[in-house]
C-alpha cells in the first residue's frame, strides 16, 4: 500500500485528503507523477505542486514502494 495525502487547496479541489492505494505486484513501480494521473487529479503534475515522499521533498519521477507516503503540496505564499 501507498498512502497518498493532499493538502490545502488540492484537498479541497479533490474532495478528499488521504487515500491508501494498493500496488499491483505485476505492475511497474508507481511514481508521484503516475499517481497524480491515476487519481484523476490531472494528466500532468503541475510544476508548482511540490511532492514529498516519506516527509522529504522528492522528484515527481521517484519510484515508490510499499509503505511509502506521498504528499502533494500546492504552492504556498506568505508574507
Amino acid at each position: 500500500m501507498i498512502r497518498v495525502r493532499l493538502f490545502a487547496g488540492l484537498r479541497e479541489q479533490a474532495g478528499w485528503g488521504e487515500r491508501a492505494l494498493p500496488i499491483p505486484a505485476d505492475s511497474p513501480a508507481p511514481t508521484p507523477a503516475t499517481l497524480w494521473r491515476h487519481l484523476g487529479l490531472g494528466e500532468v503534475l503541475p510544476p508548482q505542486v511540490r511532492v514529498a515522499v516519506n516527509q522529504g521533498f522528492a522528484p515527481a519521477d521517484q519510484a515508490l514502494g510499499p509503505g511509502d507516503e506521498v504528499a502533494f503540496l500546492p504552492p504556498i505564499s506568505g508574507g
